[in-house]
């Protein structure tokens, strides 16, 4: 039904453009006309008026030629064979004063033709081009901001969202608190019967491909009622007073198929803090406050719930988040290695696995990921397979898919000097050095001096664990690991280059965040510096960033000494990694192990 009327929108929507398209090109046809004639009517085809009336008292004109109602005329003067074109200021006047000169004898021949169809056409097509095009822009403009209807509505009974909570996974507390929702949709009854009153809405918050928007289609597709989805930047319009007027349609076509569940993505765009200012800010004022009144004007007996996504809650309006509007806020997380498990595995239901396959291995490895991200993983993983040829995708296909989405596409045709395949590979082995002598740090996995996306080489770890919180020793661990690569150039090659640029820039934003959010200096204290106006930072003294400067330098600084001593004290085994990846370019897990059995 809805796939009908979408249609019968869309046609709609083609007349419009089809009637503008059409005034269009009659405009630039007229035009082009009249500029094809006026490039006809040349300056030495032309003759003044002045000089005209000096012809015909000469009897220097032989034949003047006039179309009724134009001021235009053709005249030809006797001798010559070329007609000249000329403006008469009033017919009427130039016609009696034709009659008077043959009157007194002139031989001038005057003929009158009626005017064209095309020119009556093009003048009646002239006068009325301008409220022609003024109709069609407006009737453009009003369908382009939208004054209908608007928000996709997914009805239970004919168009299901075909979604349920099985097909969403790695969110199991936050489907259990959501199925409370579920049962008052279901059986509202039975919760107004205990006095209990339906939430006015429900804020779904987390990073973007963490899963908000399929977990409202699951509410929607297990409580068997009417899903409308809008997203936030909908509600935005170039004219006052459209993105409240479209929240109020949205609310009525809630109400009046109640029970029913409203979807807003991307909510911060329309719920953003306040302003004072003018234009866009107070319309988006406007529109905001509209969905505070619509919320606050729900009654007792309208089963409507309002869920939102948002990935920047912070940025949203203490107003939307008080008890009575979003009752509930509900964080949806990163997923742990059992839930990335379950959703690589509802993902890889429809492509042929390997015998080989081990999605535990590839959720293990693949911590931090989204469901999204993840989903993506396993697409690649299909395209890489079908490249290579295979019948069914493989756990190698699997592996090149995640160093795909996480490092970039590998790039074998590039030509690389020698000079710099040798800087490439003692830089790699630094950060695998230090890496494996440093205690709180991952397991290599694999050392490559193979070009992926932007860099150079890369080192990758084993991921063994999810980790909720990180420990001071790991975090300046972490800064060693990151300068072990700068600190293999200068020591080995007694040189430093630009490769290590994303691992400056890495190290520093870690010591920043370390000194300014995390409370990590002895020196500043445990006081979060972050995002903070310059007059906020004068309350801790007139000197706090020379203070954080010098404390986020002696971090960078006491790093990169400790990675430097880590590279004197192995440089047997530094040398030893760098030689095998110039040799083979790529050293897994097991031939890294292999040097240090064996030196």
């Amino acid at each position: 039904m809805n796939d009908k009327k979408e249609n019968q929108d869309n046609k709609k929507d083609k007349v419009y453009y089809i009637i503008f398209a059409v005034v269009v090109l009659i405009t630039i046809i007229i035009i082009a006309l009249m500029l094809l004639n006026k490039s006809n009517n040349s300056d030495d085809k032309e003759i003044a008026y002045t000089d005209l009336i000096t012809k015909i008292d000469k009897d220097e004109v032989e034949e003047i030629e006039m179309t009724v109602g134009s001021t235009s005329i053709k005249v030809k003067l006797k001798g010559e064979e070329e007609e000249k074109n000329a403006i008469v200021p009033s017919t009427q006047a130039f016609i009696e004063l034709i009659q008077d000169k043959k009157l007194a004898g002139n031989s001038i021949n005057l003929k009158q033709k009626p005017v064209s169809i095309f020119l009556r056409i093009s003048d009646t097509v002239l006068n009325l081009l301008p409220t022609i095009m003024i109709v069609v822009l407006f009737i453009l403009i009003f369908k382009m901001q939208g004054l209908g209807d608007k928000g996709k509505v997914y009805d239970a009974e004919t168009e299901k969202t075909n979604i349920t909570f099985k097909d969403v996974a790695g969110l199991d507390e936050e489907k259990t608190e959501l199925k409370e929702i579920v049962d008052f949709l279901k059986e509202p009854k039975k919760f107004h019967e205990m006095g209990a009153k339906i939430p006015r809405g429900i804020l779904l918050y987390g990073k973007p491909g963490t899963g908000k928007t399929l977990i409202a289609k699951a509410i929607a597709g297990e409580a068997g009622v009417p899903f409308i989805s809008m997203s936030g930047s909908e509600f935005i319009e170039m004219f006052a007073g459209l993105g409240a007027s479209r929240v109020r349609k949205l609310f009525e076509k809630a109400k009046k198929i109640s029970p029913c569940i409203v979807f807003i993505d991307e909510i911060d765009a329309i719920g953003a803090r306040r302003t004072g200012g003018s234009g866009a800010e107070s319309e988006n004022n406007q529109t905001l406050n509209q969905l505070l009144v619509e919320m606050d004007g729900f009654n007792t007996n309208e089963t409507v719930i309002v869920l939102a996504a948002t990935n920047r809650p912070e940025m949203l309006d203490k107003a939307l988040l008080r008890p009575g509007r979003f009752d509930r806020q509900i964080t949806i997380a990163v997923p742990d290695a059992k839930g990335r498990e379950e959703i690589l595995s509802i993902h890889s239901k429809n492509k042929p696995l390997g015998e080989d396959i081990s999605l535990k291995e590839i959720a293990t490895d693949t911590a931090g990921f989204t469901g999204a991200e993840l989903a993506n993983v396993l697409n690649e993983s299909a395209i890489i397979a079908t490249t290579r040829g295979h019948k069914k995708i493989i756990m190698d296909d699997l592996e090149e898919a995640v160093k795909k989405v996480t490092v970039g596409l590998q790039k074998n045709s590039r030509v690389i000097s020698n000079k710099d395949k040798k800087l490439t590979a003692y830089h790699e082995a630094g950060h695998a050095i230090v890496s494996k002598y440093l205690e709180t740090q991952q397991d290599v996995k694999e050392v490559s001096i193979i070009p992926r996306g932007l860099a150079g080489g890369y080192t990758m770890y084993k991921t063994n664990e999810d980790k909720y919180y990180i420990s001071k020793t790991e975090m300046e661990e972490k800064l060693i690991a990151l300068l072990g690569g700068r600190a293999a150039e200068k020591i080995a090659l007694n040189d430093i280059s630009t490769g290590a640029s994303n691992d400056i820039e890495v190290a520093t934003d870690l010591a920043k965040d370390m000194v300014k959010k995390y409370g990590m200096s002895d020196r500043v204290g445990p006081i979060n510096l972050e995002a903070k106006e310059q007059y906020e930072l004068q309350v801790f003294g007139n000197n706090i960033e020379d203070i954080i400067g010098v404390e986020v330098k002696q971090l960078i600084d006491t790093a990169y000494k400790k990675a430097q001593d880590l590279i004197i004290e192995h440089m047997d085994k530094l040398r030893a990694v760098a030689e095998k990846l110039l040799e083979k370019e790529t050293i897994t897990a097991a031939e890294f192990e292999e040097i240090f059995k064996n030196n």
